[in-house]
Order: C-alpha cells, then sequence, then structure tokens
C-alpha cells in the first residue's frame, strides 16, 4: 500500500467522525461522554496519528520535493490543521460548562463540532483529489514504500489503544449510536 493510501483509508474514518460531529451538533440533547469521546478520538487518531504522518513524515518529504510548507498547498494543510485544533479547543473547553447546564457553552460546542466537520470535509477533499496526487507524482515507489514503513512504525506507538483499529473501533461504535452506516 502506498504512503498516500494508507492516509486516504484514515480519511474514511475522519469523514465518518465528522458525520456523528454533525449529527450530535444537530441532535437535542448532546452527551457529554460522547462528546469527550470525539475530543479524544479527534487528539489522539485524527490529529495524534494522522496529522503527525503527514506533519512529521509526507510533509518534510514533500518538502524535498520542492513543496514549500510556508506558501502553497503544504502550507494550506498546515494552517487548517491548527484551524482544526482550535475548534477541538472550542469542544473541549466548554464540555464542563455544558455539564452544568450554560446554554452558551452548549452553542459554542454545536458551533466548533460543525466547524470542525465542514473543515475537515473540505481538508481531506483537498489531500485526497490534489496534494495527494501531487505526492503520488513526486515520490519514487521506494520513497513512497519508506513512508509506508514509517507510518506503520508511527501506528504501532500509539497509546493507549496500540493501533489504530483501536480508534477506528471507536469511531465505528459512535456512528453505530448515531445511525451512521
Amino acid at each position: 500500500m502506498s504512503a498516500t493510501s494508507n492516509l486516504e483509508n484514515d480519511h474514511v474514518c475522519i469523514l465518518k467522525l465528522c458525520d456523528v460531529m454533525e449529527r450530535m451538533a444537530q441532535a437535542g440533547n448532546i452527551d457529554p461522554v460522547h462528546l469527550e469521546k470525539v475530543v479524544s478520538l479527534i487528539r489522539n487518531f485524527a490529529d495524534g496519528l494522522h496529522h503527525k504522518k503527514e506533519e512529521d513524515l509526507l510533509f518534510p518529504k514533500m518538502a524535498e520535493k520542492g513543496f514549500s510548507p510556508v506558501q502553497g498547498p503544504v502550507a494550506v494543510m498546515l494552517h487548517e490543521h491548527e484551524e482544526g485544533r482550535n475548534y477541538v479547543r472550542g469542544i473541549a473547553g466548554n464540555i464542563e460548562s455544558y455539564k452544568s447546564g450554560d446554554k452558551g457553552a452548549e452553542e459554542t460546542i454545536r458551533h466548533n463540532l460543525l466547524g470542525y466537520s465542514g473543515l475537515l470535509k473540505n481538508h481531506i477533499a483537498k489531500e485526497n483529489n490534489v496534494l495527494f496526487r501531487m505526492a503520488d507524482n513526486v515520490l519514487s515507489p521506494d520513497e513512497q514504500e519508506i513512508l509506508s514503513a514509517e507510518f506503520k512504525k508511527a501506528e504501532e506507538s500509539m497509546a493507549p489503544g496500540g493501533s489504530a483499529s483501536y480508534y477506528i473501533t471507536q469511531v465505528e461504535e459512535l456512528a453505530k449510536i448515531y445511525g451512521i452506516v
């Protein structure tokens, strides 16, 4: 499997999590336990693993091929990763107030759930259709293979589940609760 295919596989799960977040935001009452789980999944899987593979491994390799991290497509992706982190902080930072019945916190959480989901859906479309195709054009098969091996090492070093499948299972459980196939 190519390195970009590995990342696209992650995207399938992340998109499902985005669908869950949209359903949560539209729900009458949001289960705070589910909010905490979403924050954990984003921080550990979407950002902690997936974005780490991009930021620490793929993007530096693309920089070696002439893709600037300060302008152009890689820079846009890095900026959007940070925007996503801001949305997650907006969710996480309001959960306790939401649990106490703060309607302002509830609205802030809903706004950030939808903001993150919208951002990531557009972000993933740009990566899958543009950035990863650029990477495929400039990375040799050997470079793809080396990146794939590095991605596997990153996945194996994950905690607490020790593998991406741990987080994928959690996303699937939430998706089932929210009626997403």
